[in-house]
């Protein structure tokens, strides 16, 4: 695994205009940076991060038996109780689900260690899916990359694919949602619902707060028509504590993602993962936060509900302590603390897509803290043979 410098597209902003990706700088601080790319062997991708990827989701699915029907194990995640219920009923009628990203450690040089699962609202899912393919093409057009050059990235065949494979099960009528004002949200469900009509799916668009609560308590389009499906990327845990929390036992819609994700997104799964399988060469050790106790060395601290690197406290072997601010209180976590590998002051996180039960394409973001936080930047890659020149300029 290399960090490469490279020339970059005289015309990327063009070509992002061009492919709606509006939010490829954010509060006037670039967020796509394609001035370096990641270079992986053949072997990285397919041994040290696809098969692990496989084998973890396969882990994670295997343990929603037995948490989904124990109370203990609910109440460890502090999922409400009003919603079990709902959560186990989900996953027992095995209501189908489209994808989730898991957050990877990774050097190239030890195995790929899990860090969390985000398996409720994952983003980054355009820029991994398409701009750095489109990256990848342009560049090997300009003569920079080789034509040898590949991508772990069949991320949107994926999509496409998985989106056919539901359709005949989908309720209609079908609309993807985000919040309004969410720049990023709207382009990754614009890119979603993209992938599902060319599944051949006829679907609409509709903002969170757009959608209503008919007399009978179901949810409602701007048309008063009950949604048979709706894709919110809005978080379940949010949901659960909201007024429109209370119609979703009896609102006779399908969510994608599915109630019984709310076990996978949450971080609770890290101990619960360790717990059956103390020792996995890919999984950190982790226990649930007690509380009232000072972080020891080597060891970070997460709530159960955190998102985009916030409110992680992080103690590490020498001494030092990193923090982050944010909204998420509550019960959490503590999880050994296995650094991101350190660049020249850049720490890449591998993010490994799972489409349809499968790997599919990896993203990566790169900070400048150990701690991922919202202010990353996304950093293409490429799998690439270590004796083959890249041109800078």
């Amino acid at each position: 695994m290399r960090r490469v410098p490279i020339a970059e597209r005289a015309n990327w902003r063009d070509r992002a205009a061009q492919a709606g990706f509006d939010f490829h700088t954010i509060d006037g601080d670039r967020y796509w940076d394609e001035s370096v790319f990641y270079a992986f062997s053949l072997e990285q991708i397919e041994s040290d991060i696809e098969a692990p990827t496989e084998e973890l989701h396969a882990m994670a699915i295997d343990m929603l038996d037995g948490i989904v029907g124990s109370e203990e194990q609910l109440s460890r995640l502090a999922i409400p109780e009003p919603f079990w219920d709902l959560v186990a009923h989900s996953w027992r009628t095995r209501q189908p689900h489209l994808y989730g990203r898991m957050d990877l450690a990774y050097s190239g040089r030890a195995p790929a260690k899990l860090l969390e699962l985000n398996y409720d609202t994952p983003t980054s899912l355009f820029e991994a899916a398409f701009f750095q393919w489109q990256w990848l093409d342009d560049q090997q057009g300009e003569g920079r990359l080789p034509a040898a050059a590949d991508q772990f990235n069949s991320i949107y065949e994926s999509l496409v694919e998985a989106f056919a494979t539901l359709a005949p099960s989908l309720p209609r009528p079908f609309h993807f949602s985000a919040v309004r004002d969410s720049t990023e949200d709207r382009g990754t469900v614009n890119y979603l619902r993209d992938c599902a009509i060319q599944a051949g799916i006829d679907c609409g668009l509709l903002d969170i707060e757009d959608i209503g609560i008919s007399a009978d308590g179901r949810f409602t389009d701007l048309e008063d028509r009950v949604i048979g499906t709706l894709f919110k990327l809005y978080p379940l845990e949010d949901l659960f504590r909201e007024e429109f929390g209370r119609y979703l036992a009896d609102a006779d819609t399908l969510l994608l993602e599915p109630p019984w994700k709310s076990v996978l997104s949450n971080k609770g799964i890290l101990p619960l993962l360790w717990e059956k399988h103390e020792g996995h060469p890919n999984l950190l050790a982790a226990r649930f936060d007690p509380g009232g106790e000072d972080l020891p060395r080597g060891w970070v601290r997460k709530p159960l509900h955190s998102r985009e690197g916030a409110n992680i406290e992080m103690h590490h072997e020498d001494g030092r302590r990193e923090r982050t601010d944010g909204p998420y209180r509550g019960p959490g976590i503590l999880q050994a603390l296995h650094p991101l590998v350190e660049f020249g002051g850049r720490f890449p996180l591998v993010g490994s897509w799972v489409v349809g039960d499968r790997a599919c394409g990896i993203g990566i973001r790169e900070d400048r803290s150990a701690i991922t936080r919202d202010s990353a930047r996304f950093v293409p890659h490429a799998i690439l043979d270590e004796d083959v020149g890249v041109l800078i300029a």
